[in-house]
């Protein structure tokens, strides 16, 4: 049986799948950010933005200037239909002198972008010693150019609407944070074959994908592998999955399938999970292997 974290006792317990929307671990349903658990923290922020505001003698189109927006994105930000970024949040605390108010919520609004379901793993993903990632489908979120992400997002069924896309592009590009991380985490990344050469979004889009794998597969702590399609043995049939390394050494394995995710926590499964993955990196081109290969689909557009 699967485990998830209990956050009470940090202890594990029966795992009740979790209902979402999308797939891949960082998409959404149809739903606005309000509809979402977490949109109050979104909501209060927003209010205290306001009054904060109002207090300094500050109209929103003054406000806008001092910060670098327009008044509507302003106004976006005050009513909680829009989640602002962290730089937005501490230049607001300094321009309208909050003394920290707003920064205080800093890390709380920031678990508001992504979806309910996966904010655990964004956690879990953002503290990480090493990541190590299997996928079939599509190019994974970390490693995804923005123009591919709106491209992805705009195909889900239910339709997003622009507001919901534009929020989790906005999420997927701070969690790729994790690349200017130090120290350095390890991350390794194996994709099938098939997944680099569906041109989603256009070939212009796959083109710049491409190049884009190409520049993270060159930083030293990441190893990205390719699966080719004419292998006749693969320990990866059971689909995509994630194995995390916390600081303490302890594992944790995500997956989704078919709008439902799971964050594994038993030490049993986690410790299958990771030797299964070694298995899949052994059965893929090597990293540089893979590069070329990755180089030689880029020069066939």
């Amino acid at each position: 049986m699967t485990s998830v974290r209990d956050e009470e006792t940090g202890q594990g317990q029966a795992a009740v799948p979790v209902p979402v929307q999308g797939g891949q671990g960082q998409g959404s349903g149809s739903r606005r950010p309000g509809d979402e658990p977490g949109a109050g923290v979104v909501t209060a922020f927003g209010r205290q933005l306001k009054l904060l505001r109002i207090r300094a003698g500050l109209e929103r189109p003054e406000f806008g200037k001092r910060m670098g927006y327009s008044p509507e994105t302003v106004a976006s930000f005050e009513q909680g239909r829009r989640i602002p970024q962290a730089g937005f949040i501490e230049k607001a605390d300094e321009v309208l002198g909050a003394g920290g108010l707003l920064t205080a919520l800093k890390e709380e609004v920031a678990r508001a972008q992504y979806p309910s379901f996966f904010r655990d793993m964004a956690r879990l993903e953002s503290e990480a010693v090493e990541l190590c990632s299997y996928d079939t489908l599509v190019v994974k979120g970390l490693l995804q150019t923005e123009e591919y992400m709106r491209a992805v997002l705009s195909m889900r069924r239910p339709l997003l609407d622009q507001g919901t896309i534009e929020q989790r592009v906005a999420a997927r590009l701070a969690r790729q944070e994790i690349f200017n991380r130090w120290p350095a985490p390890l991350l390794s990344f194996v994709m099938e074959e098939a997944v680099l050469r569906k041109p989603l979004g256009g070939k212009t889009v796959l083109r710049g994908q491409l190049e884009h794998l190409l520049l993270i597969g060159d930083k030293r702590n990441v190893e990205l592998q390719v699966m080719p399609l004419d292998r006749e043995d693969s320990a990866g049939v059971d689909g995509p999955f994630t194995v995390i390394t916390s600081k303490g050494g302890e594992q944790f394995v995500y997956t989704e399938v078919q709008g439902r995710s799971n964050l594994v926590i038993k030490r049993d499964e986690t410790s299958l999970a990771a030797a299964r993955y070694g298995i899949i990196r052994s059965q893929a081109l090597t990293p540089t292997e893979s590069l070329s290969f990755i180089a030689e689909l880029l020069g066939e557009l």
